[in-house]
């Protein structure tokens, strides 16, 4: 399952965040240099989505705050049970 947001690096804690539009904004402790967020990042969803961090891979956006990432082993309904508990704001 791909799946698009926006990585916000040099945040106070790890927070994935899903807004009533459906946009997904992953806030990262890690700053932006060298790679560390994207670290990071792909640790965080595969701790989120219940996968092994190997399953997890980033396919664009490598140096950008809008990222494609492919989560292997997530199913539609998983991405969609996951998501619904992120919402910042009711649908």
């Amino acid at each position: 399952m791909v799946i698009h947001l926006r990585a916000k690096p040099n945040a106070r804690a790890n927070q994935l965040l899903v807004a009533a539009d459906g946009t997904v904004t992953v806030r990262l402790k890690a700053p932006p240099q060298e790679g560390q967020a994207n670290t990071v990042l792909l640790a965080y969803l595969a701790e989120v989505f219940g996968t092994s961090k190997s399953r997890v891979a980033l396919l664009s956006g490598h140096a950008a705050p809008f990222k494609k990432v492919d989560l292997q082993d997530v199913d539609e309904k998983t991405l969609a049970a996951v998501l619904s508990r992120h919402r910042t704001e009711p649908t």
